[in-house]
This record gives structure tokens, sequence and C-alpha cells, in this order.
């Protein structure tokens, strides 16, 4: 369903065991932020992951759904997915932590198709300033689309 297989198991990409708690705290955060109509925790097709869908109010009608699937290691290593549904194909865009053959520890497979190897790229050391740069750079192409 994702078209994201780097991270289809628990141990596949870091080689630590996946953060529920961390997951458990991001979810309880963002199930206030009127951002999400919905927070799937630990869905059927990704148990690691915890999927969180966008209002569509953000979105011009050419964007059927919007998404950022994050998973989180016991280790700091992650994945943050953003993915776009549109009427003519998809935008997807990835910030990663993890061991890499392709790249640096740290580093982002840019929109609009998230190529591997991606861009070396530090990212914060904290969890939440983490998540806080990746949802400004949604917000960002959020508001692109009104503005162009």
């Amino acid at each position: 369903m994702t078209g994201w297989d780097e991270c289809s198991g628990s141990h596949s990409v870091s080689g630590a065991p996946v953060d529920f708690d961390r997951l458990d705290v991001i979810r309880n955060r963002f199930a206030t932020d009127e951002r999400f109509d919905q927070i799937v925790d630990r869905p059927e097709f990704a148990p690691e992951r915890l999927v969180c869908v966008y209002d569509t109010r953000f979105y011009p009608s050419s964007v059927q759904n919007a998404r950022v699937e994050i998973v989180w290691f016991e280790n700091g290593d992650f994945s943050l997915h953003y993915h776009e549904d549109h009427e003519q194909g998809t935008f997807d865009h990835r910030w990663d932590r993890h061991p890499s053959e392709h790249n640096a520890r740290d580093h982002i497979h840019p929109g609009p198709d998230a190529p591997t190897p991606g861009d070396d790229l530090l990212h914060p050391s904290d969890w939440r300033d983490v998540l806080s740069m990746a949802l400004v750079e949604i917000e960002a192409r959020q508001r692109a689309f009104w503005e162009g």
C-alpha cells in the first residue's frame, strides 16, 4: 500500500527494535492536532508505523489524500515518509536516520519521487526537533499549493 519497502520490518533498517513508547507519545500529541483527520496506530499493513492522515482542506482538489508515516527505533533511528496521492500520480519525500549502503546515516530522499540514493543531511538530535523540521517542510509544501 505504501510503496515504502525500506522499513517493512521492525529490524530491517535500523537493527534496533521499534520504539513503540515513542510512537505512543507522538500519537497522543498528533491526536489533538487539527492538521490530521485520522491517526492510525500500527495498521495491519505496517504494524511498526504510525500513520497520520492530513485533513484534505490543506490541499487543492487534485490531491486526493496525504499522510505522514512514522517509524522510530529505540536507538534513535527513524524514518518519516510523507506521501500524497494525486489525480495524476504521487509525491513522496522521506527523512531518514539509519545505517545505509547508499547514504550517510542521516539523509533524505527528496520529493517528488524519493529516489535512492538520497541526499546526505544532518538531522537534529532531539526527536521533537526532527518531527518539527519535517512538519514545517510539509506545511511549506501545503502553502505552496495555494501561492502559485
